[in-house]
């Protein structure tokens, strides 16, 4: 059996037993293990409506990330054939800090959230992420343990590309190898963004910092933005306690530079913030 067949009779599902609620185990770091496949497209998680995905739809989901759209459609075709879906409900792990990285995900559906954590419990939030972007380069490229935990925020579907496949695809397209290079790099470029946040910015700074970098397209249409985070989330985000957080907020709405709406936040002076953030 060849390296990619055999991936592709792989599991890349954890079994019942490994399943985690993000919400009812904060911190936890199981190691998850990976049986052999029981569907061969789609195995649904509990919890989720999401239909069920045909292979053209996930060589469709591929061709829109930015690893991906420039590499031929007969090879992502080729592509497509050798990955698989699976189907997240909100607060299950895609994979859990410490577990083998021998497979790259792309988003298809839903969001997900990025974070470590420490023996203790105290967690970090690195990321959240959208449709179409990927997680788990890192992992995939050095074949070390995974640097962090995946979590879905929502119902997600996520495609699963092995790491041997993805290799044979690199090594044929220049573009692809391009674009995944490019995308680490944006990776680096974010964690050293944040390291010096950490270091130079106080809490305040770091919080109307992140709300302008999430602005984006919202930016001065007074219809705010909906980050999509519970407070707790958004203290982890930031390296903040969520009461610290709150105060922070309070006070850029005290002094009229935002003004809370449930989830939504409205930016009411942007020059005022970016001033804030030191920007």
């Amino acid at each position: 059996m060849t390296a990619v067949s055999s991936w592709a009779t792989s599991s890349l599902c954890c079994p019942l037993e490994h399943w985690r609620d993000a919400e009812t185990q904060p911190g936890r770091l199981p190691q998850s293990t990976f049986p052999g496949f029981k569907d061969t497209v789609l195995v649904r998680g509990p919890g989720t409506n999401l239909p069920y995905v045909h292979p053209n739809s996930i060589a469709d989901a591929l061709r829109q990330s930015v690893i991906f759209e420039a590499v031929g459609r007969d090879a992502v075709d080729e592509l497509a054939a050798l990955c698989r879906s699976r189907q997240y409900r909100r607060g299950q792990f895609l994979w859990c800090q410490g577990d083998p990285g021998d497979y790259l995900a792309v988003i298809a559906q839903g969001q997900v959230k990025v974070t470590a954590s420490t023996p203790g419990g105290d967690e970090m939030l690195l990321a959240t992420l959208a449709p179409y972007e990927e997680v788990g380069h890192l992992a995939v490229i050095d074949q070390g343990q995974r640097s962090a935990s995946v979590v879905a925020m929502e119902p997600t579907m996520a495609i699963l590309i092995g790491r041997a496949p993805l290799l044979a695809l690199m090594q044929t397209s220049p573009e692809m190898l391009d674009a995944l290079l490019r995308s680490m790099g944006l990776l680096v470029r974010r964690l050293t963004d944040r390291a010096n946040d950490l270091v130079y910015l106080d809490l305040g700074g770091r919080v109307a910092k992140l709300l302008l970098a999430q602005d984006g397209e919202h930016a001065g249409d007074n219809r705010g933005l909906h980050l999509g985070l519970t407070q707790t989330e958004l203290a982890q985000m930031v390296g903040g306690s969520r009461p610290a957080v709150n105060r922070v907020l309070q006070d850029l709405v005290a002094r009229g530079l935002i003004r809370l709406e449930g989830r939504r936040i409205v930016i009411r002076d942007r020059s005022a913030l970016a001033r804030r953030a030191g920007i």
